[in-house]
């Protein structure tokens, strides 16, 4: 369905089907974008468009995980910044980032289908401090209502830091990207290049 999530009969149908939207409305901020343009901070602060889909990956790597009761690789400490996560590093790509988060999106799909109950517990770990010390356990329907979230707000952040690069908004983007026919508006053209 054109720039919605598609209608859903049941609550699992529903929540991964919003998650792959906004996933899928993150992913096209990055349509048509060079490298260089991937790691633009257009604003005051250091986020890039390639960084915030870097995030992303890892934090559906890290949930995942979670679920799972794993832990691939070494974790942040808590007084460890977080700031290189958000910007593409000298050696990373654009496409290397897109193919981390199709991995990691497909990985938390495989996962998620793989739990008959979306109230089964996920124990919340005790020794980073920007978890609550209250709560012991989250279910998995939390998680993915929890990913939702995220990704929702960086894909916010990754409209306005495109629309500052070039001016390109969602949905031509979208309407670009995925061919759509009779789209009501026009969709988003690369912008020719200057003479000279």
């Amino acid at each position: 369905m054109r720039g919605f999530a598609p209608p859903a009969a049941d609550e699992r149908t529903a929540l991964t089907a919003y998650l792959a939207h906004q996933r899928r409305a993150l992913r096209v901020t990055a349509y048509g974008l060079t490298d260089e343009q991937a790691r633009t901070a257009a604003s005051a602060g250091e986020l890039t468009i390639g960084g915030l889909i870097k995030h992303a990956a890892r934090c559906e790597t890290f949930w995942t995980d979670l679920i799972l009761q794993r832990q691939r690789g070494p974790q942040r400490k808590a007084d460890e910044s977080d700031a290189g996560e958000f910007r593409l590093g000298p050696g990373e790509t654009l496409a290397e980032v897109l193919a981390a988060h199709a991995e990691a999106a497909e990985r938390t799909d495989a996962v998620i289908a793989g739990i008959p109950d979306l109230g089964h517990a996920v124990p919340v770990p005790q020794d980073l401090p920007w978890f609550p010390a209250e709560v012991k356990e989250w279910s998995v329907r939390w998680v993915l209502l929890h990913l939702i979230e995220e990704i929702a707000r960086h894909g916010g952040h990754a409209d306005i830091i495109r629309e500052s690069i070039d001016g390109a908004t969602l949905y031509p983007l979208l309407a670009t990207a995925e061919a759509w026919p009779d789209p009501w508006f026009q969709p988003w053209e690369p912008a020719s290049p200057s003479g000279g």
